[in-house]
């Protein structure tokens, strides 16, 4: 028998153990053994709980159980989690996560201590809640050159852009949805200002690209900024405003980003509706395969954690071989230097002055244009120019005109 622990026990903490008691004997026959849950850690009480008598407040009851081999935190943030996975990783245990602020800050020290002690450290929930994404680019297409990772990892934002564009909500509003609904926090900060998203594209650029990504290294911006006109004007050139995260290598160096872009309607992207995630992966050999699905929920997320537990029991004499580098952040490209075209809105009061300018500044540029469009608006798309030049060049814009608004168009 296999014994297990679990650390944390609020939402997902309460699908991993609910999966591991209403599954038991199926997980058994998967595994050729059957898991245990031995410890729950919390420091509140669920007198209530089938298991109360397994709740512990204490993480030496825990630590030191020789007969506990695998240890699930999903108890968020980086303290004390950081301290108890390092901790369980020396001791022998091996250790499955769903938190990727964790991860995105300590997975290179922690994969290296479960190699020196050849057990696990898997985080398969950690970035796509129940979709598969961390053994499908770490097995199945592992003989690929991973050339670009385009996707929307936060499900919160693009509801509440999906609210901005469907039901012509303000932001403001379409995020007090999402709080009422549930899928944004009391603070929405991580959501909407992209560092949740940013936290998961870092992950899933160190595995591909075998060097630590830190979250601290890579250019986020949330959308917190975008409007109603914004989402009005995307529409009009054909397409929807989403939160992109992206990654690709570029010579010796990786382009990293998270932030809000124009999506063509030709590309899938443009239609993941409400909560849910995609991720689109070009191999050199595979082309472009995409993932979708809920990337949050408790039973969702609480699958891809126990899928993580099975693996370990499978995998208890062997390590799994998930491991990368660490790096010192010489390995990401100033954002500064990536290319991209750029949507512009400025309001001006000769607009036609303002865009004969926005030419000669640009080059040729891209007019949109809407049917209630105020007399005073400017709108275009630029050519594409690294995000420095297109930054001097917006600057002498404002000669003639009020920039109110810039975002990226996306290169899927």
């Amino acid at each position: 028998m296999i014994q297990v622990a679990v650390m944390g026990h609020g939402v997902v903490g309460g699908g991993v153990t609910e999966i591991l008691l209403k599954h038991t004997d199926d997980i058994a026959k998967k595994v050729g053994e059957q898991i245990n849950i031995k410890k729950v850690l919390d420091i509140r009480d669920f007198p209530d709980s089938p298991i109360a008598d397994r709740f512990t407040k204490e993480f030496g009851e825990i630590i030191g159980d020789d007969e506990i081999s695998i240890v699930v935190e999903v108890m968020g943030g980086l303290n004390p989690a950081y301290d108890f996975v390092k901790q369980c990783l020396q001791k022998g245990k091996s250790v499955v996560t769903s938190n990727k602020e964790l991860v995105a800050a300590k997975g290179a020290e922690l994969l290296k201590i479960a190699k020196e002690r050849n057990v696990n450290f898997l985080f398969e929930a950690s970035v796509g809640g129940a979709i598969p994404i961390i053994r499908p680019l770490h097995q199945c297409l592992a003989a690929n050159n991973i050339e670009k990772i385009n996707g929307i990892l936060n499900g919160t934002t693009n509801f509440i852009l999906n609210k901005m564009v469907r039901d012509n909500m303000a932001f403001e509003d379409a995020l007090a949805l999402a709080q009422e609904k549930g899928y944004a926090e009391k603070d929405p900060a991580n959501d909407i200002e992209g560092q949740d998203a940013c936290r998961k594209i870092c992950i899933l650029a160190s595995l591909v690209y075998g060097k630590h990504v830190y979250p601290e290294h890579v250019h986020t911006e949330g959308i917190t900024n975008v409007s109603l006109k914004d989402v009005e004007y995307a529409y009009e050139w054909g397409g929807a405003i989403k939160l992109i995260s992206s990654a690709r290598m570029n010579g010796d160096g990786i382009e990293i980003l998270t932030a809000p872009m124009f999506v063509p309607f030709d590309c899938q992207l443009s239609n993941v509706d409400g909560v849910y995630n995609e991720l689109l992966v070009r191999g050199d050999s595979s082309g472009t395969i995409g993932f979708y699905g809920r990337g949050a929920g408790k039973l969702p997320t609480a699958s891809a954690v126990v899928a993580d537990v099975m693996d370990c029991v499978l995998h208890k004499d062997k390590r799994r071989d998930i491991f990368w580098e660490d790096s010192d952040g010489s390995n990401i490209l100033s954002y500064k230097l990536y290319t991209h075209a750029m949507y512009v809105y400025a309001e001006s009061d000769d607009p036609l002055n303002a865009l004969a300018h926005a030419e000669e500044l640009f080059g040729e540029c891209e007019r949109i244009t809407k049917w209630d469009a105020a007399d005073n608006e400017v709108v275009f798309i630029t050519g594409e120019l690294t995000y420095s030049d297109f930054r001097k060049k917006c600057k002498a814009f404002t000669e003639f005109a009020d920039v109110k608004s810039i975002i990226r168009v996306a290169k899927i």
